[in-house]
């Protein structure tokens, strides 16, 4: 038998009783969105632009009337790039400023770092960066990628069409990287790869002397087999890597690298000239000719007064996970938390590439997969995509463990259902 949190059913009884917080709610003047992105610190070369993309979203909502009839006030902190932090803010944002949602992390750590606190005050975080998988939290939607919908794409792509044959797996020294490359390693495997060669490399957060390893990536490609580097390097480390490559003049012909953490924010940094031809695997780039996606460049581009400005898929991802939660509080006429929960499995927006997300029971959405190429402008070309979009798996089928385990809180109420057992390990067994 499974049931919902204690929380959610007090709060569903308070709500029969006209004493939910969505009434309490209907007597304020504004409903209060939380805005939770570093914007000092390592991570602030990419999360800077996601605060300021949550409130030209939210701009743009007040301009039309914003939800409800009132007006959508943010609340703006700073982590900081301090993991610990996060969860602070967060209590903080839901305790004291009493906020209806969150849009904020970027890294995995700082998500896992605010997950216990969204569950233990039942508060709403929706994310929107690519992540590692092996998570499904009833407080949490994942608008960006899994590894199914990035970094397996991204691999398959590799071996199938550029013939590579040897693979360094290069990250930052955090979940996201160590569980991602878990994955990696074990799917490299299944799929013939031997130990010999894959090379696995770490660096900490805002690593900057990347001449030795630089050096062993160059001298690991040298051995006669076609080798790439699969990058999920975060934060402004990524620009010393790559002018590192560039000194040492490795190319995309030489080495091609994959990264699943560099997009057009991060490149507009540096100088792209001697990184044409490397590759980034997203769901989104700017690139991509679209009605929809023309419209948004140009909002974003009055927002910021800046024509320069770039977008990018985090950027998106927010997009689409604003526009979800904007219509489940339309949809369920409240802001109330365990309403909204419950309306946001089964809708559906439009993404900015020409297709639909939609919200998955297991709380991840539908997304299309693209691979660019950088050009000399720190655009990117398009290479490959999938046909249409594919669904968020929260549980990789590519690790014994992760395989057997489904996530789904519309009919299981649960997380962490293991298929095996009939049994669910998450918050919401009884």
């Amino acid at each position: 038998m499974f049931r919902k949190s204690p929380l959610r059913l007090l709060s569903a009884a308070a709500l029969g009783l006209g004493l939910a917080s969505g009434t309490a709610l209907a007597e304020d003047d504004t409903i209060k969105v939380g805005v939770l992105h570093s914007l000092s610190g390592t991570m602030a070369i990419s999360e800077t632009t996601l605060k300021d993309t949550v409130l030209m979203l939210i701009e743009e909502q007040n301009a039309k009337g914003g939800l409800l009839g009132k007006k959508l006030e943010p609340v703006v902190v700073d982590p900081a790039s301090n993991w610990p932090l996060f969860a602070e803010k967060a209590r903080e944002l839901i305790s004291k400023e009493k906020v209806d949602v969150i849009f904020g992390c970027w890294t995995s750590v700082s998500r896992k770092s605010v997950l216990p606190v969204v569950e233990e005050l039942n508060g709403l975080l929706f994310y929107p960066v690519q992540y590692e998988g092996l998570e499904a939290s009833e407080n949490i939607y994942y608008s960006g990628a899994t590894t199914n919908q990035q970094a397996i794409p991204a691999v398959n792509y590799l071996m199938n069409d550029i013939g590579v044959e040897r693979w360094v797996l290069a990250g930052t020294d955090y979940v996201y990287p160590r569980t991602t490359n878990k994955i990696l390693e074990q799917y490299l495997k299944d799929q013939g790869v031997a130990d010999a060669d894959i090379m696995i490399n770490y660096t900490p957060f805002g690593h900057s002397d990347w001449q030795s390893i630089v050096s062993e990536i160059k001298a690991f490609g040298s051995a006669g087999k076609k080798t790439a580097v699969v990058s999920t390097i975060n934060g402004d480390a990524n620009v010393p890597f790559y002018k590192e490559l560039a000194n040492q003049q490795i190319s995309a012909e030489d080495i091609p690298v994959v990264a699943f953490s560099v997009g057009e924010e991060e490149l507009s940094g540096i100088d792209t000239g001697p990184l044409v031809g490397h590759l980034s695997a997203w769901n989104y780039f700017q690139s991509i000719d679209t009605d929809a996606n023309e419209a948004f460049i140009d909002s974003w581009h009055t927002f910021i007064g800046n024509d320069e400005r770039v977008t990018n898929d985090p950027m998106e991802a927010h997009y689409i996970g604003f526009n979800l939660w904007a219509k489940a509080v339309e949809k369920a006429g409240t802001t109330d938390i365990d309403t909204v929960i419950d309306t946001l499995p089964g809708l559906s927006v439009p993404n900015l590439t020409g297709g639909t997300a939609e919200l998955l029971p297991n709380h991840h959405i539908t997304k299309p997969v693209y691979i660019g190429e950088i050009e000399d402008d720190g655009q990117y070309a398009v290479v490959w995509e999938t046909d249409e979009e594919v669904p968020g798996d929260a549980w990789s089928d590519f690790l014994p463990e992760s395989a057997k385990i489904k996530a789904d809180w519309v009919e299981l109420e649960c997380g962490n259902y293991d298929t095996a057992s009939g049994e669910c390990s998450g918050q919401n067994y009884e």
